[in-house]
């Protein structure tokens, strides 16, 4: 059973620029997006849930992380359909769909439909937007 979602975080500019890094901001909170085969998630294949990295909300589940060959880590749904918000993107003259987290609106990625089965949908995450909780090793 997915985990409750919590309520919604709100900070102003400052509060975002003292708790991130510098690339953090830019993506997070001015939706920019990191260079493909840069960010520290998009070849990761450890086990764990992926955060959002300013607020904590669990996102994506490793199980359903692939090999999209992009160069930013991919998903083929989120943890909870309510973790994310989606909404029409028109910046540098294309149409997107945006990917934010609902909790604290930090902006995550984009989601398309070319990803593979059970959804078809490939989340198409910056790792500078996520935060990765590894499973806990039982031996």
């Amino acid at each position: 059973m997915a985990e409750k979602l919590k309520d919604k975080v709100v900070k102003n500019d400052e509060e975002w620029r003292k708790q991130l890094s510098p690339e953090q901001y830019q993506v997070t909170r001015h939706a920019g997006t990191e260079p493909a085969f840069t960010g520290k998630y998009w070849n990761t294949h450890d086990k764990g849930t992926y955060t959002c990295v300013c607020c904590g909300q669990p996102l994506f589940d490793s199980e359903t992380k692939f090999n999209s060959g992009t160069g930013w880590p991919s998903f083929y749904q989120p943890t909870d359909k309510d973790a994310v918000l989606s909404h029409t993107d028109r910046t540098h003259g294309m149409v997107r769909t945006e990917v934010r987290c609902s909790r604290c609106d930090a902006h995550l990625g984009h989601v398309f439909e070319d990803g593979p089965a059970p959804t078809g949908l490939r989340y198409c995450m910056n790792s500078a937007s996520l935060d990765l909780k590894k499973e806990e090793n039982d031996k």
